[in-house]
């Protein structure tokens, strides 16, 4: 009687012959698995089953990457129209109208402002808020109430985006503010708020308002 064969042995081959069942399909219906749920599974069954975890996983990245593709390029499209209304702009009042206008409208924030301040402004509004009022700052956070009322003048704003630029021998502050503390975290991301405030800087700077 030949050598009887153990789970090891049995294992082992398997190892050495990974091709054992393409040519013994009819087995593979037969075997059967534990999983998750306790019970016993074939292994055709257990191989479908992974498919299909791994096809909703590659179908929930797809969902991510269209969702992310369609937001920019809706961001994109808002931008656009933004630039090419600030370029029509013929004097300061109507830049300021166009970025306060798309901010609430467009963007849907509960306030925003565009104001050119001298350098003793800044300095005065830096040195109540606490706030670095440097060149091409940028703030962004749920501040104190105390903080965001001195920012704009309004008690209902509880988060906001404080951004400063340098046009001429004056500070432009764009301010954007909402009623929702966690709508503008102090980590999130400023790429959009960068390209707005350097375009409105570059047609002030231009217009020569």
């Amino acid at each position: 009687m030949g050598k009887k064969l153990n789970a090891k042995d049995v294992e082992i081959f398997l190892l050495e012959n990974i091709d054992f069942f393409v040519t013994r399909e009819s087995l593979v219906s037969e075997l059967s698995f534990k999983h998750d749920s306790g019970g016993a599974s074939s292994l055709l069954e257990m191989q479908v089953r992974r498919l299909r975890d791994e096809q909703s996983r590659l179908m929930e990245m797809l969902t991510s990457f269209v969702s992310t593709g369609q937001d920019n390029e809706d961001l994109f499209l808002k931008s656009k129209t933004l630039t090419l209304s600030l370029i029509q702009a013929k004097d300061m009042d109507s830049i300021v109208y166009t970025v306060e206008s798309f901010f609430q409208e467009i963007i849907g924030a509960d306030a925003c402002s565009l104001i050119l301040a001298s350098d003793k402004e800044v300095k005065e509004l830096e040195s109540t808020t606490g706030l670095e009022m440097n060149k091409n700052s940028i703030h962004m956070g749920p501040f104190s109430q105390e903080k965001m009322s001195l920012l704009f003048q309004d008690n209902e704003m509880l988060s906001g985006v404080i951004s400063i630029f340098k046009v001429k021998d004056k500070f432009g502050l764009l301010k954007i503010g909402s009623r929702d503390q966690t709508k503008y975290l102090g980590d999130g991301d400023t790429a959009f708020i960068e390209y707005i405030r350097d375009v409105i800087a570059s047609v002030i700077e231009l217009k020569d308002v």
